[in-house]
Parts: C-alpha cells; structure tokens; sequence
C-alpha cells in the first residue's frame, strides 16, 4: 500500500528500531510502501541524520544490489553519565542495605526502562565487535542479559547451576565461589553454545568473581572465546578475582551498615575517558 512520506518515515524507524544489525534491503522497503528506491534513499538520509543527532545510534548503508540499512544502536556519554547518576541516587539509600554487605537491586533489574537503558549502555561497547551470544547464569542475570542481547540481536542463554531434563545433554563445571570459598557447580546444554562462538558474559553482580570465573570455563569447555564480560554492579572485594577485564557500571562499598555507590569504569571501558 501506498503511503505518505511521513507515515512512511514512521514506519521505517520503527522497523529498523525493532531489528538493530540486521540488514534491511531497500527492495523490501520499496516493495513494502510501493515507492521508488530513490524516494527510500532520501527517507533513510533523513532517519541516519536524525539517530545520529539525537544520539540514538546510527545508521549505516550498504551500497550495492544485496545492499540496504543497517541500524546500530547506541548511547552517548553524557546520556549514559545521567543514567548512572540516576541510579547511584537511588542505591545510595539506606534502606537498601542487606545483611552481609550487599545492596538491594531486584526492582531495577525488574524496571523495563531502566532495563533497556543498562542494555543499550553495555551494548555500546560492543558496537565494532563480533559477538555470537550473550551468557549469564540464572536468574537475576536473566533480564539484564537479554536487554543486552537485544541490542546486540543475538541469541542469549542461561547457564543453570543444576540440570534440567529438558535441556537435554549438557556441560558441566565446578567453580569456586570468590565471596563464599564453597565449591558450586553449573551447567549448560551444549546444544546453546556453537564451537567457536564468541561469548559476552553479563551478570547483574560480582564481588568476588567466582561465578564469572566459572562461566569463562564454560566457554572454554565450548571451544568458544571470551569476547568480555559486563556487570551491572562490582562490590568490594580484597582478594584477586579471576577475571581482570571487565565492565561495570557501578561500584558499591558497604561500610559499617552503610552503602556508598559510585560509578564503575564503564566511561573508560565504553568511553575511553577516566571517571571523575
């Protein structure tokens, strides 16, 4: 059907808004709203230059007969610089304290808005390089991954700390837990993860890194590599964690039943630029 320029325009943002990386030939555009490639090109100078402007990512076109759009999305610094101040805010309350040093979380990690922003930030990182899959272990992993993966449009999975039946064979580890010392086990199908994938682990908390230590072992047992790892939250840990790189986007000490949040180092991870 034949439509306007600007319901056409709305239409295409939210087309490619809902496929990011996927390339969109400009034969289906000009087929889907029987209008001529000429009159698509133009539409889509006009969405590149306003995601650009807005900050919302970019669009990228692919000359050529197997050509076409490409959104990649994104976030700029000082978006994500607001965000974060935003939620440093709201964990610095008191209330939010939990016995043995932690801090409450599960209602943002619960909050679709803020969801989509922890997504959009970490996925950032990632703009330039290849990732096959997204891995996090179950279950307060499981929002924040599949934010993430969103953004990146890849697959993502769970890792379960037991076996399920319906998973069919699967890939075990042990792991020693950084926070606990207890020796923990988890699991995963080996129909999940490709040989030869490269692997985003995210979590919505570390400390002692245990748990991520055990994850990169999967990976490895999955003849994959470690394209990175991205926390929503790092605490206070003394010792030495079995993972080195890593992203976060906050940093949170508790101290005499107190909670100080501060920014993680995702501005120099993401940004390239030391926090203040």
């Amino acid at each position: 059907m034949k439509v306007r320029r600007s319901d056409r325009l709305v239409d295409m943002t939210r087309y490619l808004l809902e496929r990011p990386h996927e390339l969109v030939s400009l034969t289906f555009f000009a087929a889907r709203y029987e209008s001529a490639k000429s009159s698509i090109s133009e539409d889509l100078t006009i969405l590149k230059r306003t995601f650009q402007a807005r900050g919302t990512g970019l669009l990228e076109t692919v000359p050529g007969a197997a050509g076409g759009a490409r959104f990649i999305p994104y976030i700029l610094r000082e978006e994500a610089e607001q965000f974060v101040g935003e939620l440093i805010d709201e964990l610095s309350s008191a209330d939010r304290y939990l016995p043995g040093g932690y801090v409450y979380m599960s209602d943002i990690l619960g909050r679709p808005s803020a969801l989509r922003q922890i997504g959009r930030i970490l996925a950032t990182q990632y703009l330039n390089q290849n990732v096959d899959v997204v891995v996090t272990v179950a279950t307060k992993g499981i929002s924040l991954a599949e934010s993430v993966a969103y953004y990146l449009n890849v697959p993502f999975v769970i890792v379960r700390h037991d076996s399920q039946i319906t998973e069919g064979s699967t890939v075990s580890v042990n792991y020693v837990s950084g926070s606990t010392k207890r020796i923990e086990r988890m699991a995963l199908s080996k129909r999940s993860v490709k040989p030869g994938s490269r692997v985003l682990l995210v979590d919505d908390y570390m400390k002692g890194g245990g748990t991520v230590g055990g994850l990169r072992s999967l990976v490895d047992e999955f003849d994959s590599q470690l394209a990175g790892v991205a926390v929503l939250a790092e605490g206070d840990f003394d010792g030495q964690r079995p993972v080195s790189k890593y992203t976060s986007l906050l940093k949170v000490q508790t101290q005499n039943n107190e909670i100080h949040v501060t920014p993680g180092n995702y501005l120099t991870q993401i940004f390239g630029e030391e926090t203040n």
